[in-house]
């Protein structure tokens, strides 16, 4: 288990770095999901497998449906849709789809080694253990990054409006 986790963090900051050092949003993107399912998979490993599913549905799933907003609202025209066309070749999706890849077979294998989810310190961590959490000690932290989510989804609404271009 401790090479799964090690692994994945490899993963997580491989990715991360090429999140920060990609001037295409799009590919940005692409590599912010394999950076999040990274850290997910060094959640599971550490045995929080709860977490591990809250990482992917919360933060890669939400961070999808938030960019496939802004870009809508943004609605730049047919000569920004070509260019993306152009950007979405299959040669874009080689680098991040060989990290999931390599994430999907140590998930594999670390389930296989491993049925219980439970991970490097053998004991798990359960929905009632991070709803006791979150809503405890870490209650304003919680409330903190729903507000500043919010004002992001303000800010480009504000920015991508008809009217502020004119």
């Amino acid at each position: 288990m401790e090479f799964a986790f090690y692994f994945a963090a490899g993963v997580a900051v491989l990715a991360t770095l090429r999140v920060i050092t990609n001037s295409n949003p799009v590919h940005a993107l692409l590599y912010l999901i394999v950076s999040l399912l990274a850290v997910s998979m060094t959640f599971f490993s550490l045995g929080a497998p709860f977490a591990a599913a809250l990482e992917i549905i919360v933060y890669a799933g939400a961070i999808m449906v938030l960019f496939v907003f802004v870009v809508m609202m943004l609605n730049l025209g047919p000569a920004i849709a070509e260019q993306e066309r152009k950007w979405l070749k299959p040669g874009v999706w080689i680098g991040p789809g060989v990290l999931s890849a390599v994430l999907l077979v140590e998930l594999l294998l670390v389930l296989s080694r491993n049925p219980s989810g439970a991970g490097i310190g053998h004991t798990t961590v359960d929905a009632k253990a991070v709803g006791i959490s979150l809503f405890g000690p870490y209650l304003l932290v919680v409330e903190l990054a729903s507000m500043l989510l919010l004002a992001a989804l303000v800010a480009a609404f504000h920015l991508g409006r008809h009217d502020a271009k004119e």
